[in-house]
C-alpha cells in the first residue's frame, strides 16, 4: 500500500473521530446545561432557606459544621440540597420517636389505629423523609450534570488533539512521494509459509 494512500485514509478516519467527539461533547454540554438548570429551578421554586446565622438550629453541634457556610442562603444547588438533607432534615428526623424511621412509626400507628397523635407523627416523619429523598435526588442529578460537564471538556480536548493529528497526517501525505510504500520503498509484507 502506498504511504500517501494510508495517510489519507488514516486522516479521514481521524476526521470522523473528530466529528464524533465534537457531537458527543455538544450532547454532553447540553445534558449538563439541562440537568443543572433544572436542579437549580426546581430547588429555587421550593424556597427553602438555610437557618440564619446565630439561630438555635445552627447552635446544634450536629448541624453547625455542615450548614454554617450556607447560613441564611436560599437552597439552589445540588451540594446545598445534600447538606440540608443529610445535616438538617436527617438530624431532626433522628431526634424524633422511632429514630424518624417511617416504617417503624407506620407499623406502630397501624397497631394503634385510634391514636391521633401517633398518626400525626407518622405524617411528619413521612413528609421529612420524602423531602429528604427529593433533595438527595436533586443532588444526584447535580452530580450527573458535573460528570456530563467534565466528560464534555474531555471530549472537546480529545477532539482538538485528534484534529491536530489529522492535520499532521494530511501534511505528511502531501510531503510523501506517491511511490513510497507503507513499509519503505519496494518492500513488501512478509508472507507466512
Amino acid at each position: 500500500m502506498q504511504r500517501k494512500v494510508f495517510d489519507v485514509l488514516a486522516s479521514a478516519g481521524g476526521a470522523v473521530v473528530v466529528i464524533a467527539l465534537l457531537v458527543a461533547g455538544s450532547l454532553l454540554m447540553w445534558g449538563y446545561s439541562f440537568a443543572s438548570s433544572n436542579v437549580h429551578d426546581q430547588l429555587a421554586m421550593q424556597q427553602i432557606t438555610f437557618p440564619a446565622k446565630g439561630s438555635p438550629e445552627l447552635a446544634n453541634p450536629k448541624i453547625r459544621p455542615y450548614l454554617s457556610q450556607y447560613a441564611g442562603k436560599q437552597l439552589t444547588t445540588g451540594p446545598e440540597a445534600k447538606a440540608y438533607a443529610d445535616h438538617f432534615i436527617a438530624v431532626h428526623l433522628s431526634e424524633m420517636p422511632f429514630g424518624g424511621v417511617y416504617a417503624k412509626a407506620s407499623a406502630a400507628s397501624l397497631a394503634q389505629p385510634n391514636n391521633a397523635k401517633l398518626a400525626a407523627l407518622v405524617q411528619t416523619i413521612f413528609r421529612g423523609t420524602t423531602l429528604r429523598g427529593l433533595l438527595l435526588e436533586a443532588y444526584a442529578f447535580s452530580v450527573f450534570a458535573a460528570i456530563a460537564l467534565w466528560s464534555a471538556v474531555a471530549s472537546f480536548v480529545l477532539a482538538g488533539v485528534m484534529a491536530i493529528l489529522v492535520g499532521l497526517g494530511i501534511r505528511h501525505s502531501h510531503r510523501v512521494s506517491s511511490e513510497t510504500q507503507l513499509l519503505g520503498r519496494g518492500s513488501s509484507v512478509p508472507r507466512a509459509a
